[in-house]
């Protein structure tokens, strides 16, 4: 269990040590390839902009939320007796928490990583995004594909 709460907090430092390197580094666009590129973007709302215009309201509503998602998976965590499970699912809390700490501080979440071909971009991200796609893809892979593998009924 100890080894999910290093991880919490290692995604938790690599997002906001990530974000405050590109906050202080970054004042227009850095061409890092031909398909990637660094910005500073601030979104107010949740992925791909959703709910950008609902002010302070929106901004509470989306913490309190988030709060609640953590707050179930600190205790499926906590009651997961897979190790792999447990290190997904803190995956997702510490990039979970670490865009709550932008919303709760800032009012906003800071995406700076660009991707693009030519003009037709996929939304900003940041390395909390990363983590929780990355936890909930494996989490999702190891629920499906393991027991399989494995044969096991409950894995």
């Amino acid at each position: 269990m100890l080894l999910s709460f290093v991880v919490i907090v290692l995604v938790f430092l690599l997002d906001q040590g990530s974000k405050y390197a590109v906050d202080v580094l970054v004042n227009s666009p850095i061409e890092v390839t031909s398909f990637f590129r660094i910005v500073k973007v601030w979104n107010t709302g949740v992925s791909f902009s959703m709910f950008n215009d609902y002010g302070s309201i929106g901004r509470y509503a989306l913490i309190i939320f988030a709060l609640a998602v953590v707050l179930f998976l600190l205790h499926w965590m906590w009651r997961e007796k897979n190790t792999a499970k447990r290190i997904c699912l803190a995956m997702i809390v510490g990039g979970a928490l670490g865009n709550v700490a932008d919303r709760a501080y800032v009012g906003a979440v800071m995406d700076f990583l660009d991707f693009h071909y030519r003009d037709l971009h996929w939304p900003a991200f940041n390395v909390a995004d990363t983590f929780i796609c990355l936890g909930a893809f494996l989490l999702i892979y190891l629920e499906v594909f393991y027991k399989k593998k494995k044969g096991l009924k409950n894995a």
